[in-house]
């Protein structure tokens, strides 16, 4: 009888909304017979970005029902696509005998930071192509723990590691090996008298102090060296530094640079132990 829903052939949907309703019932019954040929029919109707048209969401929310969600999934969006296409930056380690900060220590665990002046620290403030970390001495003696735990954290808000030298060391390697052998002989002033050396013993034991704090900033960037970092080492203070870094990973890339004058041979041949300096500082893949 024309006209009546009911003499319809419930086999044959007449709407789409009827057809996906049975494809999906057709599915479930077949699910275990062809499960194959099932699961190529659900990729095709998810590949298929028209199978469900406006007004046939079957109760799917729209960005209306959620604006908060919405705007939340677009932002992570956005932000994953800006971090795939951004390029990180080159890391450099920065190591120098002094951190670009003077610490001055408050209280057991408190310390106050504040920029320090200096030719090297003024040209690498506005370094931004890479992501610099400066290692060096705090300029402070910190024998607790609980002193040096506190200044590390302080310090690495600034992006500074610090590398802990006691006052021996201090003594015989920064007032004694660097300041009254290097620095005059770097500036033709020859070795210093004997006299001078009294108060920091003999130039034996100021090498000695020399090649350990070396070897103490060395261990600092091994630990928070990772690959691909560029590590630049500065001045006469450091120039045992590049054979202890390439000693220990050879594929470190490594630079080295002086900020005073260099000797002439003549004068240059009058230090003890210079062949063994020069060989450390040509360890390094640059020397500047």
């Amino acid at each position: 009888m024309p006209g009546n829903n009911y003499n319809c052939n419930p086999s044959t949907p007449r709407s789409r909304l009827e057809r996906l309703l049975r494809e999906r019932e057709l599915r479930r019954s077949n699910r275990f017979l062809h499960p194959i040929e099932d699961g190529n029919r659900q990729a095709e109707l998810l590949g298929n970005d028209n199978f469900l048209t406006e007004g046939e969401n079957f109760g799917l929310s729209s960005e209306e029902d959620f604006p908060e969600g919405v705007a939340a999934a677009k932002a992570f969006a956005d932000g994953c696509e800006w971090k795939e296409g951004r390029t990180p930056k080159q890391r450099l380690l920065v190591v120098a005998n002094r951190l670009p900060v003077s610490a001055v220590r408050k209280g057991e665990d408190s310390w106050q930071l504040e920029m320090s002046v200096g030719g090297l620290v003024s040209a690498l403030l506005g370094v931004k192509e890479f992501d610099a970390r400066w290692i060096g001495w705090a300029g402070v003696n910190v024998p607790d723990s609980v002193g040096q735990k506190a200044l590390t954290k302080a310090l690495a808000e600034k992006r500074c590691i610090p590398v802990f030298l006691d006052e021996e060391i201090v003594h015989q390697y920064y007032n004694g090996y660097c300041n009254n052998i290097l620095w005059p002989l770097f500036h033709y002033l020859g070795l210093p008298q004997e006299d001078r050396l009294a108060t920091t013993r003999s130039f034996q034991s100021q090498f000695d102090a020399y090649k350990k704090a070396n070897q103490m900033f060395a261990d600092v960037v091994h630990k928070h060296y990772l690959d691909g970092d560029v590590v630049w080492c500065h001045d006469y203070h450091l120039m045992f530094l590049p054979k202890c870094l390439k000693e220990h990973n050879n594929k470190m890339k490594v630079g080295w640079f002086l900020h005073t004058p260099f000797p002439s041979s003549e004068i240059h041949r009058t230090l003890p132990s210079r062949s063994e300096l020069l060989r450390s500082v040509l360890a390094a893949d640059l020397v500047g």
